[in-house]
């Protein structure tokens, strides 16, 4: 007998986790599958773990102001320590290039409910302890930016989502969906898998890098293609950073757009950074380039971590869609079938607020957030007419 549920998700990772949760939370009853072992084993726990609403685009900016609120609260709500560290998010600015650039995101980033403001090169200094002064003008700094640990968040979620009812089936591929089809419309009813079929009033994909093959199952086209970025953590050393940095500026030595870093609550350095070549595809090895070129830009910007010592590297994915934009809710060709998918290397950040938006579309109808705010991630809309967003 096939067995049925208010709502199967596709992916336990970083934005499939949160939506488990706000359903079982509302009551509905919910099945998680994942093609790994256990929750969190994909692309979440690849992540540095920064939290941030200082982006350009207004939905990215509610939604992670919704994932901050919730991650911020969530010890108090919960007992359980997920890492939650509040030390805001800091875009020192060398060039007036970057300067421009920035001043001219600051009165969308207002008008949408985000706290930031330019400061000058004396309260970056206060701010990033050690910074290189030759030729800093300033910066923007948006205090109520953070870091959170994506381990212990993944475990957190999914031990709060079993609490509340739902269930995991881990090692479990989806292989197809059930749709049922009248005339021109498509709707989807639930999922078959390596081991068994499940039906469901609402399927959600939250599939990552493997996003587009559950797509074509529905009929739908969305382009979302894995590209890989490196990241390393230092040893622990003496507690002087609050906020993760960025440095948007383009690296001198031609191969990196920016980079970024924060200590954590550990007191350990995690750093990353944006390759103008990209990777494409799914291979997650480490390079030979990425260290030598990630040292020569930390110890530029804050000579005093000349003496940091490296503890780990990786690789993780980034499912990137043409205009740099994340492709959530529900396409108006199919019915049943949910999307949030082509994260582009934000899905923990954003995780928690998408969530809770899908989680009152699928129940309700509506997200939280306003509607035309959030239909600007719709999977309706033209992939190739937009630009990649400023920060990024």
């Amino acid at each position: 007998m096939t067995k049925k549920y208010d709502v199967i998700i596709i992916g336990a990772g970083s934005v499939g986790l949160p939506t488990a949760y706000f359903l079982s939370k509302a009551g509905e009853r919910v099945l998680i599958l994942d093609e790994l072992s256990s929750s969190g084993q994909g692309q979440n726990k690849s992540a540095i773990g920064g939290v941030r609403a200082t982006h350009s685009d207004p939905a990215k900016i509610q939604i992670c102001l919704q994932s901050l609120d919730i991650f911020s609260k969530w010890m108090d709500e919960t007992g359980a320590n997920i890492g939650w560290k509040k030390g805001g998010y800091c875009f020192p600015v060398f060039r007036r290039k970057e300067e421009d650039i920035l001043k001219s995101i600051l009165p969308i980033q207002k008008k949408y409910g985000l706290n930031i403001d330019w400061v000058d090169s004396e309260k970056i200094m206060e701010i990033i302890p050690g910074i290189n002064q030759n030729n800093l003008i300033g910066g923007t700094y948006s205090p109520g930016d953070g870091q959170v640990s994506p381990l212990l968040s993944s475990e957190s979620f999914t031990n709060e989502s079993v609490k509340l009812g739902a269930e995991f089936r881990y090692k479990e591929n989806v292989t197809n969906l059930i749709t049922e089809k009248n005339n021109k419309n498509v709707t989807v009813k639930g999922v078959k898998t390596t081991k068994d079929e499940y039906k469901a009033d609402a399927v959600l994909n939250a599939a990552g890098s493997h996003a587009t093959c559950i797509c074509e199952m529905a009929g739908l086209d969305i382009p979302v293609n894995p590209d890989s970025h490196e990241a390393g953590i230092t040893a622990p050393v003496k507690t002087f950073l609050d906020p993760l940095v960025v440095d948007i500026r383009p690296g001198e030595e031609g191969k990196t757009a920016n980079f970024y870093f924060g200590q954590n609550l550990d007191n350990q350095i995690i750093f990353c950074y944006t390759p103008l070549k990209i990777f494409p595809g799914e291979n997650r090895d480490s390079t030979s380039e990425f260290m030598p070129v990630m040292a020569r830009r930390m110890v530029d910007l804050i000579p005093r971590l000349k003496n940091l010592t490296i503890r780990r590297l990786w690789r993780g994915l980034y499912p990137m869609t043409p205009d740099g934009l994340a492709v959530v809710g529900k396409s108006k060709n199919v019915e049943g079938f949910y999307l949030s998918i082509g994260m582009c290397g934000q899905g923990f950040m954003m995780g928690p607020g998408v969530g809770l938006n899908l989680a009152n579309l699928i129940i309700k109808g509506n997200p939280i957030i306003d509607k035309d705010v959030f239909n600007l991630l719709s999977p309706d809309r033209d992939f190739y007419s937009g630009k990649k967003e400023a920060l990024k």
